[in-house]
């Protein structure tokens, strides 16, 4: 069964755009696990327009599932891992400019840097995985480098405006999903994923996890967190069946 992280995010971006005291994280990660969600992902960014620490500290203690945290590969970063101890860490690309994270991590090019911060986070006990683009090359950089897994960027398939486009796009995923578990990666997958185009992703048998954000706060915003993820995990579920 594909596992879903929710990407509580962009509830934070709502609560900034007011710097108010709500809508808060934390209350969303508690109705994301009660719909069926099976961990909580944020992304602590340099600079903190949505997820601030402390969201960070007080999610340690409250989620009962997996609290994922990605984060860039910075020193200030990595003082905060090794402090709040997430079960996992995905690191990930981070451009001050950006609306989102816009690409995949640069591994091979990076892999000197990479490489030492991997091994701090994995012995303070932390599960590392690489978000990278579909890239066979990226994919086995970020074993060479001892990462766990690898989270493969869905943007062009998401982003695909045409069947055909968007089939290609698919077979990238799928190549690098199949060559990270022959290497013996965990493979997970996420980045503008929605309940429309969801199916094709979840129904590849090597990714176990999926990171899900943008499209199911909107959903919430609607319809309330615990729906927006129970509608989630049936679409998972359907694209397995």
């Amino acid at each position: 069964m594909t596992r879903l992280g929710v990407n509580i995010d962009h509830v934070a971006t709502v609560r900034q755009a007011r710097r108010a005291a709500e809508p808060d994280p934390v209350q969303a990660a508690v109705l994301a696990e009660l719909g069926g969600a099976d961990g909580i992902t944020v992304h602590l960014r340099g600079d903190r327009r949505h997820i601030q620490d402390r969201d960070v500290e007080i999610l340690r203690q409250v989620v009962k599932t997996r609290l994922n945290l990605e984060m860039a590969s910075t020193q200030e970063m990595i003082r905060v891992a090794l402090t709040v101890k997430p079960d996992q860490v995905t690191l990930v690309p981070e451009r001050r400019e950006e609306l989102t994270t816009e690409g995949g991590l640069d591994v091979m090019l990076n892999s000197t840097q990479l490489k030492p911060v991997v091994k701090t986070l994995q012995e303070g006990s932390i599960f590392v995985s690489m978000f990278v683009d579909p890239d066979l090359e990226q994919v086995k950089e970020s074993h060479r480098i001892d990462a766990r897994a690898v989270e493969i960027n869905t943007a062009s398939y998401c982003d695909a405006r045409d069947e055909r486009t968007r089939e290609a796009a698919l077979r990238k995923v799928v190549d690098a999903a199949r060559l990270g578990r022959k290497l013996g990666l965990a493979v997970h997958a996420g980045h503008g994923l929605t309940y429309a185009n969801v199916g094709a992703i979840a129904a590849v048998p090597e990714i176990t996890e999926l990171n899900i954000g943008h499209n199911l706060v909107a959903r919430a915003v609607l319809v309330g967190m615990e729906r927006a993820v129970r509608e989630m995990v049936e679409a998972i579920r359907g694209a397995r069946h």
